[in-house]
């Protein structure tokens, strides 16, 4: 007799509700019913400048969309849904708010951009006057980050990693895995930092692509939500100052624009913050940090199901205990992944093909801007989540923040080196 296959997993599992949300965002964009998404203006002197006309009530539409479409998730997965859209208020003000604050000109050019913002006003919140009780019902970080990760998906099309051949992937997929290795062997054999899943979170923030590969990584090892939060801010506090100070550094060396851009989309941890550090050196240093850490980002997928084998084949395997099954390893392995897998094949071999580059970039253009919204939500709730106590006790005596700075040295040292073999010959 056939064993009865459980489906409930499927309504009931925040990954896979990130990949059905996301995939909604998709159709949605696909089909037209959204053309647009709100953006905020820049400003220098007066913060109402980021709100000009008719963006007030496009904002509305924006809140109200997020809210039905993620109060869905929450009431299918059993949670009080009106709770959750009570909360969702807040922290979407807070979220509007940030993108306010991280559009200022100035502040932006030097990385303090919407998620920075949000991050930071959360935690100021959180452990100051403390975070309402009414609020804590609409802190759904993982859902909100989870979906936007999907998203990031549709985002890495191949045509345009090929766009750099071999010399792409010989920066973004050679160097990543020795460093990740690296700080994985230097955490726990030479610092001994206890926890095995904080190392592994810190490890991919610092060697892949930030925030997107912490969560990924956090979400295969279980880590403790305080972990993960310890390793996002880490991860967003030297972006900031890498993605102002690496072309410096590149004009000091002297660094054609190739290999600047090679370099900084290697090393810099966020997307956004590698486009606006390769900028600052030149159109090309730009273009190639792009599609170099839009190579890198590619790697999520592989290194989460690495991560998730291997922790349940030989970090949580007591001694002389039999192999786990390969539905062990799939229980653990993050279920969102496969919606960001599933996103880049599409728009790569599917949509791309079949309805041309412009098309398709009006579409990425809908998805884009609601991943950013989502992204700036999930850093509101990590924010308002975030305890100063245990994140000192996440921090064990300041380990995990010596296995960042060694980490990132010996990345920007090996990344660079890669930049010069591959970049070296090209032009400017």
């Amino acid at each position: 007799m056939l064993k009865r296959i459980d489906w409930s997993p499927l309504r009931r599992l925040e990954d896979w509700w990130a990949v059905w949300l996301g995939g909604g965002i998709i159709l949605v964009a696909l089909l037209r019913l959204v053309t647009s998404v709100p953006r905020l203006a820049k400003w220098t002197a007066s913060p109402l400048a980021a709100f000009p006309a008719g963006t007030v009530p496009a904002l509305l539409a924006l809140g109200i969309g997020l809210a039905c479409l993620t109060g869905l998730a929450v009431w299918a997965m059993g949670r009080d849904v009106r709770a959750y859209l009570k909360g969702f208020v807040g922290v979407f003000a807070l979220a509007v708010l940030s993108y306010a604050l991280g559009n200022q000109q100035t502040l932006n050019h030097y990385g303090f951009n919407d998620v920075i913002w949000a991050l930071a006003l959360g935690m100021v919140i959180s452990n100051t006057v403390g975070r309402p009780e009414w609020l804590k019902p609409g802190l759904r970080g993982e859902l909100f980050i989870k979906t936007g990760l999907v998203l990031l998906g549709a985002e890495i099309l191949f045509n345009r990693m090929l766009a750099l051949g071999l010399p792409g992937l010989g920066v973004a997929w050679l160097v990543t895995p020795i460093v990740f290795t690296f700080m994985y062997a230097f955490g726990t054999e030479v610092l001994r930092i206890p926890s095995r899943s904080l190392v592994a979170t810190v490890s991919a923030a610092a060697s892949v692509c930030g925030v997107s590969a912490a969560i990924a990584t956090g979400a295969a090892t279980r880590a403790k939500r305080e972990e993960i939060s310890y390793a996002v801010s880490l991860s967003l506090v030297f972006t900031a100052v890498m993605m102002v100070g690496m072309p410096v550094v590149c004009g000091w060396l002297g660094l054609s624009q190739a290999v600047s851009g090679a370099w900084i989309g290697g090393t810099v941890d966020s997307t956004g913050a590698v486009v606006a550090s390769g900028a600052l050196v030149g159109p090309q240093a730009m273009q190639v940090a792009a599609v170099v850490k839009l190579i890198q980002n590619m790697l999520i997928g592989l290194l989460a199901f690495i991560i998730a084998t291997v922790w349940v084949t030989k970090v949580e395997r007591p001694p002389g205990e039999a192999r786990p099954s390969l539905a062990e390893v799939w229980h653990r392995f993050p279920k969102f992944i496969l919606g960001f897998v599933g996103a880049s094949l599409l728009f790569s071999t599917v949509l791309v093909p079949a309805l041309g580059a412009e098309p398709v970039d009006a579409v990425l253009r809908v998805t884009g801007g609601l991943r950013g919204w989502l992204f700036c939500l999930a850093f509101a709730s990590i924010g308002l989540e975030s305890n100063f106590g245990e994140l000192r006790r996440a921090a064990q005596g300041g380990r995990p923040v010596i296995l960042y700075i060694v980490g990132q040295t010996f990345n920007l040292a090996l990344t660079l080196m890669a930049a010069w073999i591959f970049f070296g010959g090209r032009a400017a």
